[in-house]
């Protein structure tokens, strides 16, 4: 069994069996390697840096990604198109509303139109955030595995370091408006704006 923390952007694994050399573990034995594992990840652990008030913002929006088996038959679905919109509009709200300047994406239009998706495409995002002369790049993603089951995560970077400064990625069940934007508000809340 092994343990995995994201912590400080970086991923502590701790391999249950190699701490219990390869004996069959008691119940005492997991407890305590689970124990000094949630220990190591609260020391490692630190509070999130805050945010430059009136930081420029350089959103290049989400990205809806169908790994569906219905989406491999049947193509993109306009619900789905339409909460994707619903759900970008939703994150440039808040960043608006927490006092950050966005960024117009019009000068970069071309670059984006190449990319297929900013969220996974090996640091592009920096790049043409820092042609946008933004302090922060914001990219998302939704992954739909089923109807029933997507994924969506929203990150954020330091263009100047390239350092994440904000990452969380939640699970949603049902594929309608408002689990989208629970899920969502869900990231904002807790990750980026905690109050």
């Amino acid at each position: 069994m092994t343990v995995q923390f994201m912590v400080r952007n970086r991923y502590l694994r701790i391999n249950c069996a190699a701490l219990c050399l390869g004996y069959v573990c008691t119940m005492r034995q997991i407890v305590l390697v689970l124990l000094l594992s949630l220990w190591a990840a609260t020391a490692y652990a630190a509070p999130a840096a805050p945010l430059m008030p009136g930081a420029k913002v350089a959103f290049l929006g989400i990205t809806f990604v169908d790994l569906s088996t219905e989406g491999a038959y049947n193509g993109a679905r306009e619900d789905e198109t339409a909460r994707t919109a619903l759900l970008a509009q939703s994150v440039r709200e808040r960043f608006a509303e927490e006092g950050f300047v966005l960024l117009s994406n019009d000068p970069v239009a071309t670059d984006l139109d190449r990319i297929a998706n900013p969220a996974n495409c090996y640091g592009c995002e920096q790049r043409i955030a820092a042609k946008l002369d933004a302090d922060y790049v914001v990219v998302g993603e939704v992954r739909k595995i089923s109807n029933l089951i997507l994924s969506m995560s929203l990150t954020m970077r330091d263009v100047h370091t390239a350092e994440t400064v904000r990452w969380l990625a939640v699970d949603i069940r049902s594929n309608t408006d408002a689990t989208w934007l629970r899920g969502m508000n869900y990231i904002l809340k807790n990750q980026f704006f905690p109050s």
